[in-house]
C-alpha cells in the first residue's frame, strides 16, 4: 500500500476574507459585480428557463401579449376614439410603444420580487445582491429580441423602412433598461421590508402605462409641457423607438434629455438605498 505525503500550506498562507456589515452610505462595488459575473449568467438563465418552464406556448407568448394589446388598442384608440397617430398606420404606431414597454414591464415586475423569491440563497451563501434584480431584468431581452422581430414584420407588413436614425435604437433600449432596473432597485429592497410593494407593483405598472405615450403621442402636449412629461423616463424611450424606426415626426429632443437625467436619478440613488439596505436582507426576508 503506497503512502502518500500530505503537504498543507502555512496558516499564513491560507487567504482570510472576513465579512461583516455596512455602515452607514457605502459604495456600490461594482468590481465586486464584475467578479461575479458568471453567477449573473447562470441567474440570468434560470429566469429564463423558469419563466416559459411547463408552458404550452411558451416563448410564443412574447410575441402574443405586444400583438393583442396592439389589436385592442387599434380597435379601441384608432378606430372608435380616432387619437392621431403622427401620420403612422395606428397598429404600429401603437406596437412600437408597447414593445419596449413590455420589456420594462416585465424587468420591474420580476425585479421587484426578485429578492424575496430568492429568499433562500441570499439566506445561505454571500454574493453581490444586486446580481438578483439585474438578472431579472436582462432576462427580459429575450423577450423583447421576439417582440422587436414581430415589429419589423409590422414594417415590412406596413412598408415602412428605417432611416439613420435606427443608429440610435440601442441607446434608446439601454434607456429602458437603466429604467427598469433603478425602479427595480428601489421596489426590491423597499420589498423586503414592507411587503405590501408586491400589491402595489400592478398597479403601479398599470398606472404607468397610460401616463406614457403608448396609445396616444406626446406631440398633444404643447411645449414646454411635452418636456415636463420626460421626466417620464418612459416618455422618452417609447417616443425615441417610433422616432428612431419609423421615422415619426415629432423628434425627441428635449423630451429624451429630460428622461434620460430622470433615469439616471433613479438608477444611481436606487443603487445606493439598495447597498444601503443590503445588510439587513439576509435576516428580514
Amino acid at each position: 500500500m503506497a503512502v502518500v505525503a500530505e503537504t498543507r500550506a502555512p496558516a499564513e498562507a491560507t487567504p482570510v476574507i472576513r465579512i461583516e456589515p455596512s455602515r452607514g452610505w457605502v459604495s456600490l462595488k461594482l468590481r465586486e459585480l464584475w467578479e461575479y459575473r458568471e453567477l449573473l449568467y447562470f441567474l440570468t438563465w434560470r429566469d429564463i428557463k423558469v419563466r416559459y418552464k411547463q408552458t404550452v406556448l411558451g416563448a410564443a407568448w412574447a410575441i402574443l401579449q405586444p400583438f393583442m394589446t396592439m389589436v385592442v388598442f387599434s380597435l379601441f384608440f384608432g378606430r372608435l376614439a380616432r387619437i392621431p397617430s403622427d401620420g403612422l398606420p395606428y397598429p404600429i404606431f401603437s406596437l412600437a410603444g408597447l414593445v419596449p414597454w413590455q420589456f420594462f414591464a416585465y424587468g420591474l415586475n420580476q425585479s421587484s420580487n426578485s429578492l424575496v423569491g430568492s429568499a433562500n440563497l441570499i439566506k445561505k451563501v454571500y454574493f453581490p445582491r444586486l446580481t438578483i434584480p439585474l438578472s431579472s431584468v436582462l432576462a427580459g431581452a429575450v423577450d423583447f429580441a421576439l417582440a422587436f422581430a414581430l415589429l419589423v414584420a409590422m414594417m415590412l407588413f406596413y412598408g415602412v423602412r428605417p432611416g439613420w436614425q435606427a443608429l440610435w435604437l440601442p441607446a434608446f433600449f439601454l434607456l429602458a433598461f437603466v429604467t427598469a432596473l433603478g425602479v427595480g432597485l428601489w421596489l426590491s429592497a423597499l420589498n423586503v421590508e414592507y411587503r405590501d410593494v408586491r400589491y402595489l407593483v400592478p398597479f403601479l405598472v398599470q398606472f404607468w402605462m397610460y401616463a406614457t405615450p403608448i396609445a396616444y403621442p406626446s406631440s398633444l402636449l404643447p411645449e414646454p409641457w411635452r418636456t415636463l412629461y420626460g421626466l417620464n423616463p418612459m416618455a422618452g424611450v417609447v417616443e425615441g423607438f417610433r422616432w428612431a424606426l419609423l421615422g415619426a415626426r415629432t423628434r425627441p429632443g428635449p423630451l429624451i434629455a429630460a428622461s434620460a437625467l430622470a433615469s439616471l436619478i433613479v438608477l444611481i440613488t436606487g443603487a445606493f438605498y439598495f447597498r444601503r439596505m443590503e445588510k439587513t436582507f439576509a435576516d428580514v426576508v
